[in-house]
């Protein structure tokens, strides 16, 4: 799928608040993203000092586990809503790629909407482990590493992911009313064709655009 945001085209219905609010939200999707890169490239140098250290000095890192396992919460949950964004997530378009118009528009933002209410109660019960780590103190059993850092990462990524759900509905509805509409920062069906060609692309970008110049 790829998410199209003709920021510049001509189009006397452009909603520019939508687009302005879209693109300030993917500068924190991309932050978010980038942070859970890093955060998976600390943990592959802490891995290698981890071997390196038992191997050859017969020193582990204390608490390595703990710190792994705090980890994790990051790189799982911190770029989820830049996947959403980016129209990245698997899901099955046997019956979606059969749909043309107005049909397409509103199963996609009944989909987006489940999603959306599912990520709300996701929201409201990572919200309630966070508070309850952060009332008793909880930590981890080897280093006693405070565990609320993590489990706060969960509903903030979440609730990232929900305000960028919220901008797909609306992107949804506003084609659901009129289709003829240029789609908005909203994931669209591609087929292999264009899949394969955006991924060439990404590749060799300024290479491709220079030989179309030609």
């Amino acid at each position: 799928m790829m998410t199209i945001d003709p920021a510049g085209r001509s189009d006397p219905e452009r909603p520019t608040t939508y687009i302005h609010f879209s693109g300030f939200l993917a500068h924190i999707e991309n932050g978010f993203n980038l942070f859970a890169a890093f955060s998976i490239l600390a943990l592959i140098l802490l891995a290698v000092a981890q071997v390196l250290g038992r191997l050859l000095f017969n020193t582990p890192i204390p608490g390595f586990i703990d710190i792994t396992e705090q980890a994790m919460a990051i790189f799982a949950f911190a770029g989820v809503a830049y996947c959403q964004r980016v129209g990245g997530h698997i899901r099955m378009e046997i019956v979606l790629g059969q749909l043309r118009g107005r049909t397409l528009y509103i199963c996609e933002m009944l989909g987006v909407m489940l999603i959306a209410f599912t990520v709300a109660l996701l929201i409201w019960g990572s919200l309630y482990h966070f508070d309850r780590s952060w009332a008793i103190g909880d930590s981890t059993m080897d280093i006693r590493l405070p565990t609320w850092p993590s489990k706060l990462v969960i509903p903030v990524a979440l609730g990232l992911l929900f305000l960028r759900l919220l901008l797909q509905i609306y992107g949804y509805a506003r084609l659901v009313a009129n289709p003829a509409r240029q789609p908005v920062a909203v994931p669209m069906i591609e087929n292999v064709e264009d899949v394969a060609q955006h991924e060439i692309e990404e590749a060799f970008g300024d290479e491709t655009d220079e030989e179309a110049s030609r």
